[in-house]
């Protein structure tokens, strides 16, 4: 059971809260997005969050124990159906939370809390784990590896040989340039 919130709950008892964020995960579920202040939606996240997990599941026992919170069956049909599906391949993070504006008449925090319906590319996450692969394959193999650098000598003959290339191209743009 998780441990319970210090300080005063949304709605006077524990029974009165957990009602609540139940009702406004039905609203999230039914309308996708639902405006609220700051503090019902961080308090709603991990419940809708849990009740999309075990719509993901799918089995009898999942549907009963959500349609114990959410007395609608129409909702709780397509949580299972529409929702469940859509979030098949997403790990986590069902859910998110954008701050609005102050409401106008008590200046409290407000905040729009959606469902996450983009389609989860796992091709970006395997991007990053290759990407962090590369980077600690490299830091190990640093040490490892000595540059050896060319002699200075090499290395002015080299620059003074590309100089005299550049000047043999002018040299025959120029000439070109004439004869036409």
């Amino acid at each position: 059971m998780p441990t319970p919130t210090k300080g005063p709950r949304l709605g006077g008892s524990p029974t009165h809260e957990r009602m609540m964020l139940n009702n406004m995960a039905a609203a999230l579920f039914e309308h996708k997005k639902i405006t609220t202040t700051v503090t019902k939606a961080k308090r709603l996240r991990p419940v809708a969050e849990r009740m999309i997990t075990a719509a993901k599941k799918g089995d009898l026992a999942a549907r009963r124990r959500v349609l114990g919170k959410i007395g609608d069956k129409s909702i709780v049909h397509e949580l299972f159906t529409s929702i469940a599906e859509t979030m098949a391949e997403r790990p986590g993070g069902y859910t998110r939370i954008t701050k609005i504006g102050p409401r106008a008449g008590d200046n409290a925090p407000m905040a729009v809390i959606e469902l996450v319906l983009e389609p989860y590319s796992p091709k970006q996450a395997t991007v990053k784990e290759a990407e962090q692969a590369t980077e600690t394959a490299a830091a190990k193999n640093e040490p490892a590896e000595v540059v050896e650098e060319a002699p200075a000598e090499t290395t002015q003959e080299a620059a003074d040989s590309a100089a005299t290339d550049e000047v043999a191209e002018e040299a025959t743009e120029e000439s070109t340039e004439e004869t036409k």
